[in-house]
């Protein structure tokens, strides 16, 4: 086997050639005014310019003049679209300086579920901050990134960049990068195609001293001014010119733009090749990298390691990639006019060129270039058995994407004896959204797993049997995907259940995935606690085999059914562990953990402590800048943003946000037990809109004679709030006809029926919000006696996980009922504090009362919030921080937060020290 430089991972080479340093060459045009300038090293360099104006070779003399300084370069190409291959380049690039340096980034990048690039970006920043010495880091080619998430990864390095790293990018064009900002900073250094043309002096070193001419100074004048300055094509020219006698007129016989220039020329270059070195050429101009095994192996010949060596010594746009001089690459410019002219002059060979370089990659175990020629060949079904051999290490490295493309590529008439290839496509297909589509390719893949079906006149193509003996499983699971984000939720789970009968017990990602399907599909029927237990088993499996980026965000999930289950003490408690666990793994910023601050922030929000609620949501968005946002997350934050509004008195806002969420909202997997629009009706209706609360119910065709469904339920519970508050404000009769109490005792009926269905179901959330509607109900009638009797019920359920919200945004009416259930002797602290929740619930903060801090506090630099008012007062006592948190109704981690703002605002250390500065200020 040949040997080929590169390193492995996962099956995916890394080439080593990319990472070579180009070698000035003595002898060349030296630009000392380009190199001073390149000096000033500003946080980022961008040498632009198109192709030919020598932007590589500037870079390598700039290299060659610094010799102590540590610089890396990596030399881009089409396949680093792929973000994972061009941050593995990326950060490898800098082990070669910095055998240290990385490590834990690159690991991360190489792990079976790489967490987001931010997430990685945000360790390597850190790790180069501990590095005491100057780096510099040089993007080649960079033009050819094309990939927007890589682009926006390298504006989060930029804006980021530790003092000690230097970033320079050579491109064609310029890239999508904040250059405006970075220009306005003077952190910016651009060099251009009007900087980078040679003068008149560099012109005559050039061809006079460099190419062996001896061409006049009027002679140079004018060809510098027909090129303009243009590197490559006063290349051309020399190379036209080598033993010409009538250079005057040859230099007066071309003009015109750089176009026409290259191919002028170049038609002279190639027309005096010999025969020999002309087919080399043309033969090998598809080839992206030439070394001499590979170019044997492509033109059936021997000897083009010194074919090669021949043609760098003769100038001929060939760049070497080693400092052995074994791989090389033709000067863009010259492989793009190279391939023009192969395909003109011989089309019919090209796919011969194309399968032959396939074999040679694919013997040298590099797939990923193997199907790239494959592709080109148009051989179809190399490629395909190909794809397949590779498709475990791609899923697993979740570069579906790449595959994608691939598969696009491919005829339908590939597919359809190839079962795994079937499976494969219906799996990236349904990653890319397009369910019936991949459904498709299921029943084509199916249709090869009874041996009875088969066509006697058609084979089956199986590459690897291990993949085909799990055909069935990986059906079953796709299907179970495409049913659930279809909302079939009882085919969700037959076909989950199917595909954990078929799997065999060490195909852990792919149990993990079932599990959590199955978990979304309890949670959508209304199963709570089963959705619990799959979905936590599955988040388990992942962590397990390294996926806690996976275990990380899926927690947002748990808490959410934590508080459907009425659970919002243990919701706080996952959601905490989970960004415990995110600060254990050094990635405080792992994907995920800005919504579990989210999360932590509505949870708080129901508890009525508005001010954590608050400020938990600004962390979280602070840090949702810095990582990816989990998918249908969007929406998520503009709901919790709108509640928090609401809850201060902000009601135009709240509804634009509600708005914003709507817009921003698209169908997923997990289950939409709340759907945005029915939040909405809920606010007109606490704001006596009820002609666009009405205009919502005659939509939905909703009924209170339906029959009931947890992905209803939300919804129904406000139905019946419409019409409580319909017969509230109506005269005599309702616009139906029937009477008014006719009307609410069906209300009363539906709150029945959703009620026991709640409760049989351990829904605590619903039955909450359930009891909480019926006291409403039976208070509208004038009947308090009945209205306590739920209330009464619902604060036993609601007290020992701290609710507040679910009582004091229902206004003057709540407010009735909680009196008389004080005046009873019924939980008379939680009533209380529920009641004085109502009195400021919704209005606006300017509107508030001052809050009861003497004057002598006003020293403070900022004054102590009213919870945190709460917390001091209980700090003189002697309880723990366990027993103050169980007496506040909030998490231990809540009490802990307050109590280390209130030692900040305090200016003090310590517990005594606190109290004793709170007493002379009379704060207690």
């Amino acid at each position: 086997m040949v040997d080929v430089p590169g390193q492995e991972i996962a099956e995916i080479p890394l080439l080593e050639t990319k990472l070579y340093r180009p070698k000035w060459r003595p002898g060349l045009v030296s630009r000392p005014r380009l190199l001073e300038r390149i000096h000033k090293e500003r946080k980022l360099t961008l040498v632009s310019a198109p192709a030919g104006f020598g932007k590589t070779t500037l870079l390598a003399e700039w290299v060659a003049a610094v010799p102590d300084q540590l610089v890396t370069w990596v030399s881009l190409d089409q396949g680093d679209n792929d973000s994972a291959f061009f941050w593995a380049y990326l950060i490898t690039a800098l082990q070669k300086i910095n055998s240290g340096l990385g490590e834990r980034s690159l690991s991360l990048l190489q792990s079976p579920q790489p967490p987001p690039i931010e997430s990685v970006l945000a360790i390597l920043i850190n790790e180069i901050n501990g590095v005491e010495d100057n780096l510099t880091l040089i993007l080649d080619d960079f033009h050819v990134i094309e990939n927007r998430g890589v682009q926006e990864a390298i504006t989060f390095l930029l804006d980021h960049l530790p003092f000690q790293l230097h970033l320079i990018i050579a491109s064609r064009t310029d890239p999508p990068l904040p250059l405006a900002r970075l220009r306005g900073r003077g952190e910016l250094t651009e060099l251009r195609a009007a900087d980078l043309r040679f003068t008149s002096n560099e012109a005559a070193a050039f061809l006079n001293r460099m190419m062996g001419l001896d061409i006049s100074p009027a002679d140079i004048a004018a060809l510098e001014t027909r090129t303009e300055g243009w590197v490559a094509g006063l290349q051309l020219a020399a190379l036209s010119m080598q033993g010409r006698e009538d250079i005057p007129e040859f230099i007066a016989a071309f003009s015109g733009d750089d176009r026409y220039i290259v191919d002028y020329l170049l038609e002279e270059v190639l027309q005096r090749q010999c025969d020999r070195v002309r087919t080399f050429l043309l033969q090998t101009a598809m080839l992206e990298r030439l070394s001499g095994p590979l170019c044997d192996a492509v033109t059936n010949q021997q000897g083009s390691q010194t074919m090669l060596a021949d043609l760098e010594r003769d100038n001929l746009f060939v760049v070497p990639l080693d400092n052995k001089r074994q791989w090389y690459r033709y000067h863009h410019l010259f492989a793009d006019v190279l391939q023009a002219h192969a395909i003109a002059e011989q089309l019919e060979h090209l796919s011969i060129l194309h399968r032959r370089a396939s074999e040679w990659y694919e013997q040298n175990n590099q797939l990923f270039h193997a199907i790239h020629h494959a592709l080109a060949a148009k051989d179809f079904e190399r490629a395909a058995s190909l794809i397949e051999r590779i498709w475990p290490t791609m899923r697993q490295r979740q570069q579906e994407s790449t595959v994608f493309g691939w598969m696009k590529s491919l005829p339908n008439s590939v597919f359809h004896n190839r079962p795994v290839l079937s499976v494969v496509y219906a799996l990236v297909l349904l990653n890319d959204g397009q369910l019936d589509t991949a459904e498709a390719r299921l029943q084509n893949a199916e249709r090869w797993l009874d041996k009875d079906t088969e066509s006697p006149a058609v084979e089956r193509v199986v590459v690897d049997d291990l993949q085909f003996r799990s055909l069935p499983a990986s059906i079953a699971n796709a299907r179970a995907y495409r049913a659930q984000a279809l909302g079939d939720v009882s085919s969700t789970i037959t076909y989950a259940q199917q595909a954990l009968a078929l799997l065999p017990e060490d195909a852990a990602y792919e149990r993990g995935t079932t599990a959590s399907l199955l978990g979304l599909a309890y949670w959508a029927s209304g199963n709570l606690e089963a959705a619990h237990l799959s979905f936590a088993k599955g988040l388990a499996i992942f962590q397990k085999i390294g996926g806690v980026q996976i275990a990380i965000g899926g927690t947002l999930i748990l808490a959410h059914i934590r508080r459907g289950q009425g659970r919002l003490q243990e919701a706080i408690r996952t959601c905490e562990q989970a960004l415990q666990l995110a600060t254990e793994q050094g990635e405080p910023g792992r994907r995920g953990t800005a919504e579990l601050l989210m999360a932590l922030s509505e949870l708080h929000y129901e508890q009525g402590d508005l001010e954590t609620a608050s400020q938990l949501l600004l962390q979280g968005e602070e840090l949702r800048e810095q990582a990816t946002t989990l998918p249908g997350a969007d929406h998520l934050w503009c709901v919790v943003q709108a509640h928090l509004k609401e809850s201060l008195g902000d009601l135009e806002e709240a509804f634009k946000l509600l708005n914003e969420a709507e817009r921003s909202y698209h169908r997923i997997p997990i289950p939409d037990v709340r759907p945005v629009a029915a939040l909405k009706v809920r606010m007109w209706v606490r704001q006596g809109q009820l002609s666009e609360a009405l205009s919502w119910a005659n939509e939905r065709q909703l009924s209170v004679e339906d029959d009931l469904s947890y992905l209803k339920e939300y919804e129904h519970i406000t139905l019946t709030r419409v019409l409580i508050a319909r017969y509230r404000s109506d005269g005599q009769r309702s616009a139906q006809g029937h009477c008014r109490d006719n009307v609410i005792h069906q209300v009363l009926d539906l709150l029945a029926r959703l009620l026991q269905v709640a409760q049989a179901a351990g829904r605590n959330g619903s039955v909450l919000d359930i009891l909480v509607t019926q006291g409403l109900a039976y208070e509208v009638l004038g009947d308090v006696e009945r209205a306590i009797s739920p209330l009464k019920c619902a604060l036993t359920l609601a007290e020992p996980e701290g609710y507040v919200r679910i009582f004091a945004q229902e206004g003057t009416s709540m407010a009735e009922l909680l009196r008389e259930i004080a005046a009873r002797g019924i939980t008379p602290g939680y009533t209380g504090r529920l009641l004085t929740a109502l009195e400021t619930w919704g209005q606006k903060r300017e509107d508030q009362a001052v809050s009861p801090i003497s004057a002598s506090a006003q020293s403070l630099v900022e004054p102590l919030s009213q919870r945190e008012l709460d917390v001091l007062r209980l700090l003189r006592t002697d309880l723990s921080g366990p027993e103050i948190a169980r007496e506040l109704v909030v998490a231990l981690s809540t009490v802990r937060t307050h109590t280390k703002s209130i030692y900040s605002k305090l200016n003090v250390n310590n517990r005594r020290a606190a109290i004793k500065r709170a007493t002379a200020l009379d704060l207690i």
